[in-house]
């Protein structure tokens, strides 16, 4: 089992920028990936950022290229979510995602909302 516990969500203003972070515990050895989904209301939950357990992979939404950085801090155990130049249709409910031996895990989402 691995849980998975998020935080940095919040309101910002377009243009603005929220940093989101994700810490795993519980069976941690297992986890070979993590990434960011999200899901807008009325919309399918959809990749974000993806990063692999070594830092050396990372792949993207094409609608979020070049504003959003994923990372991972092996130390802290915790992989962040740089969200900059954020737009009104970047507004959703933000989920962590440890993709494991076992299976998939999600976090219990974070609300991101952009709006003046």
């Amino acid at each position: 089992q691995v849980q998975l516990v998020e935080s940095g969500g919040g309101l910002v203003q377009p243009g603005g920028s929220l940093r989101l972070s994700c810490a795993p515990s519980g069976s941690i050895a297992g986890i070979y990936a993590m990434g960011w989904y999200r899901q807008a209301p009325g919309r399918q939950r959809e990749l974000v950022a993806r990063i692999t357990r070594s830092g050396g992979n990372t792949n993207y939404a094409d609608s979020v290229k070049a504003r959003f950085t994923i990372s991972k801090d092996n130390a802290k155990n915790t992989v962040y979510l740089q969200m900059n130049s954020l737009k009104p249709e970047d507004t959703a409910i933000y989920y962590c995602a440890a993709e494991h031996l076992a299976g998939r895990y999600w976090g219990q989402g974070t609300q991101v909302t952009v709006s003046s």
